[in-house]
């Protein structure tokens, strides 16, 4: 799917995706990344949803951003609260979204220039 924002700025938006990978600036990215509007993080939570620790969590709160939107693939699943406790603890809102939605999402807060990461996960090829 294409998505099309209508702003002049440099930030990083989610520009398109497909199955396993994600166009950011109209650049390819394949796998799970971390997204802010200055950053690219590739290779987060290499286990997909089903091998999520804490740590991935913990990777996420050194961003440093006040808001995470987490997207968990084709279809909205919930991590444990225990592995979401960095964020918790950090006071670090979160929402937990299909991965659509959180594209979505992200782009809107960082047109706002809201500070916002995205973590953003892809269903297991198969």
């Amino acid at each position: 799917m294409k998505l099309n924002l209508d702003r002049n700025s440099t930030a990083n938006v989610v520009t398109g995706y497909g199955p396993g990978h994600l166009l950011v600036n109209k650049v390819r990215h394949d796998g799970n990344l971390l997204l802010t509007a200055d950053r690219i993080v590739t290779g987060w939570a290499p286990g997909g949803f089903a091998g999520l620790t804490a740590e991935d969590f913990a990777a996420v709160r050194e961003l440093g951003t006040e808001i995470v939107i987490v997207g968990t693939g084709e279809r909205q699943r919930f991590p444990a609260p225990a592995l979401l406790r960095p964020l918790i603890d950090a006071r670090v809102g979160f929402e937990i979204m299909d991965l659509a939605a959180a594209c979505r999402t992200y782009n809107i807060l960082v047109g706002e220039s809201r500070s916002v990461a995205a973590a953003l996960m892809f269903d297991p090829a198969g």
